[in-house]
């Protein structure tokens, strides 16, 4: 019974302790889990480039296009099932949040199942889609297999860590992570350094540690003294969990789904007006740029339990005041990204690479795609805000603005009149445009919050 109350005034914190406190209890770990998680990326294509050759990073990157895509429905369900989880603790609906739970495991298994099974069906004509060249197909074709038939426990894995974030769990969830990068690093020393087996290797090391991990997980939401646990009679698919779930987690889906459709596009303009080393340089560039972005998302991620539980309570200066504080420390993360991008761009293109070529242009990516870099944290998260209290129109449209919306058009039109540098420069000009584009909508809500304070759940449509 103790640990029960324990647990049941872990969650109920959400709503009472100082929103400050809160905010650096719960994206603290977060922030650690995520740059532990861009630290494990940065030594994985270090040992690809180094050991593999740079032909590898170019063939890995045609690969993330399809790691976006998978990640787009591992989101909708996880995000959306640990913010619908989140209100109805906040309405303290436990039975409810219960049933949430087992159905985000059963649509897991069902997704990953048939994501793998198409996506291995038709595997080659794919990469190909996405940019792949006679060179890099063959890396591509290695990393993507093996990533493929594992995808089952990674969708899993990244959802049972959102509900642990959601249940006052956010320790847990880091040392999950922790655990994950700990163990991808020492196996990609061993499968790619010692066994050399290559690219393959990388991805075999990736689903063995996050396999490792998901055993855990499911062993923590076993015990009957949590307050959210698995037990009989919660998995079966009820139409309308399933439907709520899907209405807040369609906004991160489509946000992953753009980045698809981005990296698929650059990645072919890429090729077009620079050739392979152009886009093994966007890869680089890339990965340096999720490096800084990965502790936004642990600041996201940090947030959304707050705002969720306090929405469903109807404590909306709680709420805001997340929102604000959220959006400064998001902020200046970015400008510390941003400054260490204009002063070494050099220093950090190395860490990929030797490669004369390569570096150069690596480098000159960096220093561009960087440009505007410290304004894209505070959109990041007021798309995030919206759809933490169910305003899934506005941040579905967010969440496309900065990319589909801008990017696209941009990186189509700026080519045609400065060639690869156009390629380069649309990626800033987006983030900049999609700030002046975000920063009104805000306003315009809290314009609108003070006189009448935010629908329920139910009247916003967004029931969990």
């Amino acid at each position: 019974m103790d640990d029960i109350k324990k647990n049941n005034e872990a969650t109920l914190a959400l709503g009472t302790k100082p929103v400050g406190q809160l905010l650096w209890q719960y994206a603290l770990p977060a922030i650690v889990a995520m740059t532990a998680s861009s630290l494990y990326n940065i030594i994985d294509r270090a040992f690809i480039g180094q050991v593999v050759g740079p032909e590898a990073i170019a063939g890995l990157g045609i690969t993330f296009p399809f790691m976006n895509l998978s990640g787009a429905f591992g989101a909708a369900v996880g995000i959306g099932a640990s913010t619908c989880i989140s209100v109805k603790l906040g309405q303290k609906d436990y039975k409810r949040a219960g049933n949430l739970l087992g159905n985000t495991v059963t649509l897991n298994l069902i997704i990953g199942i048939v994501f793998m099974a198409v996506s291995l069906l038709f595997l080659d004509p794919i990469l190909r889609f996405f940019g792949a060249s006679d060179t890099t197909l063959p890396y591509a074709r290695e990393f993507m297999t093996v990533i493929l038939l594992g995808n089952v426990v990674t969708h899993m894995y990244f959802g049972m860590n959102a509900v642990l974030r959601a249940a006052g769990k956010p320790r847990h969830a880091m040392y999950s992570v922790l655990f994950t990068v700990a163990m991808n690093i020492v196996l990609v020393i061993a499968f790619v350094w010692w066994f050399r087996w290559g690219i393959r290797g990388a991805a075999l090391a990736t689903i063995t540690a996050q396999s490792m991990a998901l055993c855990w997980q499911m062993w923590l939401f076993s015990d009957k003294n949590e307050l959210l646990h698995l037990k009989r009679g919660i998995y079966r698919l009820r139409a309308d969990l399933v439907r709520n779930i899907i209405s807040i987690g369609i906004s991160p889906f489509l946000m992953n789904v753009t980045s698809c459709v981005i990296v698929i596009f650059m990645n072919n303009q890429f090729v077009r007006y620079g050739g392979d080393m152009a886009v093994g340089a966007y890869s680089i560039a890339n990965s340096v740029v999720m490096v800084f972005f990965m502790f936004v998302i642990g600041v996201t991620q940090g947030m959304q339990p707050i705002v969720g539980y306090n929405f469903g309570a109807e404590k909306y200066d709680r709420m805001l005041r997340c929102l604000w504080l959220a959006i400064t420390a998001a902020t200046l993360i970015l400008l510390v990204g941003w400054s260490l991008s204009m002063l070494f761009p050099r220093q950090i293109a190395r860490i990929f690479t030797t490669d004369d070529t390569l570096l150069n242009m690596s480098a000159r990516g960096i220093k561009i795609d960087m440009m505007v870099f410290f304004v894209v944290g505070s959109q990041a998260v007021i798309t995030n805000f919206f759809q933490c209290i169910g305003k899934v129109k506005i941040s579905i449209f967010l969440s496309l603005s900065r990319q589909l919306i801008m990017l696209l058009p941009m990186a189509y039109a700026f080519p045609l009149f400065w060639g690869l540098d156009g390629v380069w420069y649309s990626m800033p000009a987006s983030d900049l445009a999609a700030f002046l584009m975000t920063i009104p909508i805000l306003l315009w809500y809290l314009k609108k919050l003070r006189p009448l304070p935010p629908p329920s759940p139910k009247r916003e449509g967004a029931k969990a």
